[in-house]
């Protein structure tokens, strides 16, 4: 596992994501409670055993209940966009995703953080498209919840 930075890397322009490149930077730990998977689960209607019911989880696979690979996706903004500052910006687009692996479950009441390492800042026709690799660790875990190579695009001001 990463060691907290505290730090955030910090560029003045779009353009000059492109210096940023093999740079990484760690977050802060943030807790996945209970009642953040109970309103997950309502807001997509999946209701599935393994997240809300926490006397049949503890006699399930994971030994408590778990939060979805999808909330712990939709975490990301939460968890990484802070790690990445750029001056002279319009607004930043989520562009989509690479790749995404869940590799380990996130038990309800763990604390996860992101590791960000830029991968590659390409000028786009509105913009910069900056490729990152976020790892979501979970604190005292092994493995990573997920790994994930996404795409945002930054737009400048104009």
């Amino acid at each position: 596992m990463s060691a907290g930075t505290g730090e955030v890397i910090a560029v003045d322009s779009p353009a000059a994501l492109a210096d940023a490149v093999g740079r990484t930077a760690t977050g802060e730990w943030f807790e996945v409670t209970q009642e953040r998977i109970a309103a997950f689960a309502d807001a997509t209607e999946d209701y599935q055993w393994i997240h809300l019911d926490a006397r049949r989880a503890a006699a399930g696979p994971f030994g408590s209940t778990v939060a979805h690979g999808y909330l712990t996706l939709a975490l990301l903004p939460r968890l990484a966009s802070s790690l990445v500052a750029v001056g002279g910006t319009a607004m930043v687009m989520n562009y989509g995703l690479d790749r995404l692996r869940f590799l380990a479950p996130v038990p309800a009441g763990s604390r996860v953080r992101a590791v960000t390492e830029i991968l590659s800042a390409e000028p786009a026709s509105t913009g910069v498209r900056l490729a990152s690799k976020v790892t979501v660790e979970i604190e005292g875990a092994e493995k990573p919840a997920l790994v994930a190579h996404t795409l945002s695009l930054y737009v400048p001001e104009p």
